[in-house]
């Protein structure tokens, strides 16, 4: 029995050495930051951000607080930090991508599919306009625009240069040639989708979804 807590005693002395080997010695320390994930963000401005710096115990890096400071950065959808031993931080980013973008005094702001404004600057090719009157994430006729512009075909999408609501129930497509879409709310986006695109096929300048089973062409 004695030998036996002899060899329990030497297991706990050899994990507490251990231990301390990872917590007190530079042999686990921060060496190496690896960033994914990037297109439009410098790196610079991650690394400023997660506030890592070299040499830090790499036991002692608060991974979710990391993250967040990352998150808050305009441009950063999500962010992820993992430790990866012996010496590696890694940082992994989901970016905002602009779907819509609208004007104002300031310049033109650039909005992704959750309604975020995160940068004033020209808009990427193919991204439509967003016409609404209080545009913002918690703007009722700004979800409603880009629930409906989440849903329709992307041949449609590839002609669309303005999506405007007035209400949530008043919601219009504006195609690159001026033609109309007038696609009404949200509700019934599968069955809209589905005529949209056969009924351009129609000569006109207005095309009334909004009641599906009733579409008009003007």
């Amino acid at each position: 029995m004695s030998r036996r807590w002899l060899w329990v005693a030497v297991g706990v002395v050899a994990v507490v050495a251990l231990a301390a080997v990872v917590w007190f010695t530079p042999l686990m320390s921060v060496r190496t930051v690896q960033v994914d994930g990037l297109s439009a963000i410098p790196e610079e401005q991650v690394l400023t951000a997660l506030a890592v710096p070299q040499g830090e115990r790499l036991m002692g890096v608060d991974t979710g607080a990391a993250a967040q400071r990352v998150a808050q950065l305009p441009r950063v959808a999500q962010a992820r930090v993992q430790r990866e031993y012996p010496s590696t931080v890694r940082v992994t980013v989901d970016e905002r991508i602009a779907v819509v973008f609208y004007d104002s005094p300031q310049g033109t702001h650039l909005v992704d599919v959750d309604g975020v404004d995160f940068a004033i600057e020209p808009p990427p090719p193919g991204v439509p306009r967003l016409k609404v009157a209080t545009p913002g994430s918690d703007d009722p006729t700004t979800r409603a625009a880009l629930k409906v512009l989440a849903t329709i075909p992307p041949g449609l999408r590839a002609q669309t240069g303005e999506i405007a609501a007035k209400s949530i129930s008043d919601i219009r497509l504006t195609l690159l040639d001026d033609r109309v879409i007038v696609w009404g709310s949200a509700e019934n986006a599968d069955r809209k989708a589905a005529i949209a695109l056969p009924l351009l096929t129609q000569p006109g300048q207005t095309y009334d979804i909004s009641s599906p089973d009733l579409p008009t062409v003007k």
